[in-house]
């Protein structure tokens, strides 16, 4: 099987061309706004590396969310360019999943954590079972207090991963069942190996059924909603 990896929901973009379980070549760059810029040099270049064309693809994986607006809809909109051209299947992955299966440990309950600007987080929990983890609870929007209190009252040890860095000063003190640990983004190689699985067992959608997972309105909607209430022709 051959897959490329494309993963754009978070600053830290990332692709990966893997050919089963082995990655031949990744490219990877830290910047919330680039994705656009980053994206198609970033997959021409393993392309190059591999000696592959898009041709050659089994099918392309692509983060769907949550995370960032922009970066979801560049990265699903060229997955899709990809799938049309060349007659290939897209299997969606969310961005939890891939940070969890990074970060998997023997014991601890894995918390993952996205941030989705203004205050909130996205947050799914893992339970580790042998060689990967199980979601135990669909990513949702959560506030820095609610997610400490969450992190207060769980009954195991935990490991928090992802983007804990723009975490309020202190959030976690105290929390003494609680470890920090990587990656802060999720990777494209990652990606792929939550996508190779559902490739195996023909779980994915057909490509027009495919929706990237926003968790909310994107800010441009909201604020044409709130212009609409609060301007001139309020009440019209």
């Amino acid at each position: 099987m051959r897959l490329l990896a494309i993963e754009t929901s978070t600053p830290g973009a990332s692709v990966a061309l893997v050919e089963d379980a082995t990655t031949l070549a990744a490219a990877s760059r830290i910047d919330p706004r680039g994705h656009a810029t980053f994206l198609v040099p970033a997959i021409d270049f393993c392309f190059d590396q591999v000696g592959w064309s898009p041709s050659a693809l089994d099918a392309v994986a692509v983060d769907i969310g949550p995370g960032l607006y922009t970066g979801i809809r560049v990265g699903v909109a060229t997955a899709q360019g990809l799938a049309a051209a060349f007659g290939i299947p897209i299997i969606p992955a969310v961005s939890t999943d891939a940070l969890a299966l990074e970060a998997r440990t023997g014991h601890r309950l894995i918390w993952t954590v996205i941030d989705v600007r203004r205050g909130e987080w996205a947050v799914a929990r893992y339970q580790p079972v042998p060689g990967g983890v199980v979601r135990a609870t669909d990513p949702e929007l959560v506030r820095p207090e609610v997610l400490r209190a969450q992190l207060d009252s769980a009954s195991e040890d935990s490991l928090i991963v992802g983007d804990t860095g723009d975490f309020p000063k202190g959030l976690l003190r105290g929390l003494h069942r609680v470890k920090v640990g990587r990656p802060r983004y999720p990777y494209a190689v990652a990606l792929a190996e939550v996508a190779r699985g559902k490739y195996e067992k023909d779980e994915f959608p057909p490509s027009t059924e495919i929706r990237p997972i926003y968790l909310r309105d994107p800010d441009v909607t909201i604020n044409w909603s709130k212009l609409r209430q609060e301007g001139p022709w309020a009440g019209a």
